[in-house]
């Protein structure tokens, strides 16, 4: 578990996100902890003063006429300054002329403020000394109408010292707190956007696993995924393509082969019956029908590995079941083996093709009545889930068991003859009816059975 999550493209991204975006907010926020605490006049300095003229500003009264006669400062009890510390914060208010108008109780007692011309010094910051004392003042140009006013404050040195002070005192903590709430809210939420940008992903693997040997026009789509991932989607797609060509090649070249075999076979074996010299017969017959009954299945096997091949209709079991026994009595009376079919519930129609039913239960029930010795009983058990068929024979091996169902493969001990290929063509039908077909080795004999 550990191991899947440590590859999990997932948690690398997590991690990896997590990691640089630790790195990032550390590096912000000495930024601005060293901006603040270096050159503070700079930053929070230049804010109250401009804070400073705004508030006056803001609190100027006019009259009919658009002069200004007062200024309203409701703050004033609440850190204003101007009225509870005159000597270090001051403010007045000039006309077009430069000429004051309303002044701060400061600035009335205070001596001339060396600024001539407050047109240029509108939106400058001037370090000027008044009455001995070094001030900052701020000018900010107000327009009334017609009329044009100046408004000016002038803000202590060591006040302004002792403010920012006071105030970058706080800004480490705050950096701090800021950056662990950023940290844990993206942390918890990372997961969630990772999972949301990834879904594309999840869903062509979902629809690649969707893809069988009879589902190879199948394609991947590439609505809706990034642009990093559509080269990999066309990709698989054009695999895929060159993968179906090559499949198509090869039933084509089966079942060509397979058809082409069958008409010499049945020559051979009708010159060999008008040839009455020809001695071993009956070995010749022999292998002519081992090799007619390896085409059928060759035939059979192409036919089956194409989905189109299949014509779909309801059908019922009890009756394909049937057709098999009457196809096999012969063969059956011929190793002393008896078929017997059971129908334990009325079981409905089932969607099939009916000619590959009768096929997938014809291989099983040949390779039960080899597979069984004299005078036992071959059963075939259907109910509404399932086809089961059951013989008396030696059973598989369990280390057989895995290579069933293969192409070509048979049994070291297989006493009768055959290709190898009746397994392998039920798989085939009963992967395109989307049934699961599975084998068990009983205490005597062994039991297949079709789930439906």
């Amino acid at each position: 578990m550990l191991n899947h999550w440590i590859r999990s493209l997932s948690a690398r991204l997590w991690a990896t996100t997590v990691v640089a975006l630790a790195i990032s907010l550390t590096a912000i926020a000495g930024l601005v902890i060293y901006v603040f605490d270096r050159y503070p006049e700079q930053t929070l300095g230049y804010h109250e003063l401009t804070e400073n003229v705004d508030r006056v500003i803001n609190g100027l009264r006019f009259n009919d006429v658009d002069r200004p006669y007062s200024v309203d400062l409701p703050d004033r009890d609440e850190g204003g300054g101007f009225d509870l510390v005159p000597a270090e914060l001051k403010y007045r208010v000039l006309d077009g002329q430069g000429r004051v108008l309303l002044a701060s109780i400061g600035a009335k007692t205070a001596g001339q403020w060396p600024v001539d011309d407050p047109a240029a010094a509108v939106g400058k910051i001037a370090y000027l000394n008044i009455d001995g004392k070094l001030f900052f003042v701020a000018t900010r140009r107000v327009l009334r109408g017609r009329s044009v006013f100046y408004v000016q404050t002038a803000t202590s040195e060591r006040f302004l010292n002792a403010l920012v002070g006071s105030k970058v005192k706080s800004i480490p903590a705050t950096v701090k707190v800021i950056f662990f709430v950023i940290f844990i809210i993206s942390g918890l939420v990372l997961p969630l956007t990772i999972y949301r940008v990834l879904k594309p992903l999840r869903d062509a693997s979902g629809a690649a696993a969707r893809i069988t040997p009879h589902r190879l026009k199948t394609r991947l789509s590439a609505s809706g995924v990034p642009s990093e991932i559509k080269p990999l989607i066309n990709a698989f797609n054009d695999a895929l393509e060159r993968l179906e060509n090559g499949f198509r090649v090869q039933q084509e070249f089966l079942a060509a082969a397979a058809h082409e075999l069958r008409t010499p076979l049945t020559l051979i074996r009708g010159q060999i019956e008008l040839q009455p010299e020809i001695t071993g017969k009956d070995l010749l017959f022999r292998e002519i029908d081992l090799m007619s009954r390896q085409v059928r299945q060759l035939l059979h096997l192409a036919e089956v590995s194409e989905a189109q091949n299949f014509a779909f209709g309801e059908v019922r079991t009890i009756d394909v079941m049937q057709d098999v026994v009457e196809y096999l009595a012969r063969q059956a009376d011929g190793k002393q083996v008896t078929l017997r079919i059971e129908e334990r519930r009325a079981s409905p129609p089932i969607w099939a093709d009916k000619g590959a039913l009768f096929i997938l239960l014809k291989n099983i029930v040949e390779n039960a009545i080899h597979a069984s010795p004299a005078n036992s009983i071959v059963s075939l058990t259907i109910d509404d889930a399932s086809i089961e068929v059951r013989d008396e024979g030696r059973g598989i091996p369990k280390d057989h068991l895995p290579f069933l169902f293969k192409r070509f493969w048979r049994a070291p001990d297989t006493r009768h003859d055959g290709a190898g290929l009746g397994l392998a063509i039920c798989k085939e039908i009963a992967s395109a009816h989307n049934w699961r077909l599975t084998v068990s080795s009983l205490a005597a004999g062994t039991r297949f059975t079709v789930w439906l």
